[in-house]
C-alpha cells in the first residue's frame, strides 16, 4: 500500500467514491423512496464509518431586514455501520426510506434533494446529490383544486423561516400564496396564504391567512395597520375530501 496513494486519498485523490441509484425522480409526500448506492474503491484501503443518506431543501431566512437562502436537512438515514472497502472493490447497498409528510413540495422555488455520504475518518468524505420531484399527495391536490374552482391562482410557492407559533420539528413553512382572478372573491380579497401542517397520512390540518381588499377609509386604515389579515385553522381529511371544496367556501364566505 503506497504511502502516497494514503495521502491523495486523505485530500480525496483516488479515494473511494459514491453514486447513489433512485428507483425514479418523482415521488408524493408519504412515499417510499427506494434505490441503491453504489461504492467503489479507490487507489487505497479505507474504512467507512458509515454511509448515511440526507434528505435536504432550502428556505428563506431573514436576519437584520436581509433575506438569504440556507440549506437544511428535513430527515437523515442510517445505513451501514463500519466496514472496510478494499482498492478497486465494489459494493451495493440497498435502501428504503419513506418522504416524510412534511416533506415540501417541488413548487417555486423550492428543491429537495438526497445527500449520500461516506463518513470516513482524516479524510474528505465523498458524496452523491440527487434532486427529486415532490408531488402533493392526495389531500393537497384536493385543497388546490378546490382553491383553484374558487376562481384562485397560485401567485408565489416558497419555503420561510417559521415564527415560533408555527414552528415544529422543522425551523420552517411552506407557504402556498394566492390571488382571486375570477369568481365571488374578486374584488373582496387581495390573497390567500396557505400552510400545511401534517397529522398523518390521513389528515391534515390548514392554515389559511385570508387578506381583505381594503375598502374605504376605515379599509384603508385597517390594511396599514395590518388588520386586515384574519387567520384560521381547520383540518381536512381522506375520508372527507370531496367536500373539501364546500368546506373552504364557507370559510372564505364567514371571513370575506
Amino acid at each position: 500500500m503506497s504511502f502516497f496513494d494514503k495521502v491523495f486519498a486523505s485530500v480525496g485523490i483516488g479515494s473511494a467514491t459514491v453514486d447513489t441509484k433512485l428507483e425514479k425522480a418523482t415521488y408524493f409526500t408519504g412515499e417510499n423512496v427506494r434505490g441503491v448506492v453504489e461504492i467503489k474503491g479507490g487507489k487505497t484501503e479505507q474504512k467507512v464509518d458509515e454511509i448515511y443518506l440526507s434528505l435536504n431543501t432550502t428556505y428563506i431566512k431573514e436576519s437584520d431586514d436581509k433575506k438569504y437562502t440556507v440549506s437544511t436537512a428535513i430527515e437523515r438515514f442510517r445505513l451501514t455501520e463500519a466496514f472496510t472497502i478494499r482498492s478497486g472493490e465494489k459494493k451495493e447497498i440497498p435502501f428504503s426510506f419513506q418522504l416524510p409528510d412534511d416533506t415540501p413540495i417541488s413548487l417555486g422555488r423550492t428543491k429537495i434533494w438526497v445527500q449520500t455520504g461516506l463518513d470516513i475518518k482524516n479524510a474528505v468524505d465523498p458524496g452523491d446529490k440527487d434532486f427529486i420531484n415532490v408531488i402533493p399527495n392526495n389531500l393537497m391536490s384536493a385543497v388546490f383544486s378546490a382553491v383553484d374552482n374558487l376562481g384562485f391562482r397560485m401567485r408565489e410557492a416558497d419555503c420561510q423561516e417559521a415564527s415560533y407559533k408555527l414552528r415544529g420539528r422543522l425551523p420552517f413553512v411552506q407557504e402556498f400564496e394566492f390571488i382571486p382572478v375570477a369568481g365571488s372573491f374578486r374584488g373582496k380579497l387581495d390573497e390567500i396564504e396557505i400552510v400545511f401542517r401534517p397529522l398523518s397520512n390521513q389528515s391534515t390540518e390548514v392554515l389559511l391567512q385570508i387578506d381583505r381588499r381594503a375598502r374605504g377609509l376605515g379599509g384603508f386604515l385597517s390594511e396599514a395597520m395590518e388588520m386586515d389579515e384574519t387567520n384560521v385553522r381547520f383540518t381536512v381529511s381522506n375520508p372527507d375530501v370531496n367536500a373539501i371544496q364546500q368546506q373552504l367556501l364557507s370559510v372564505l364566505n364567514k371571513y370575506s
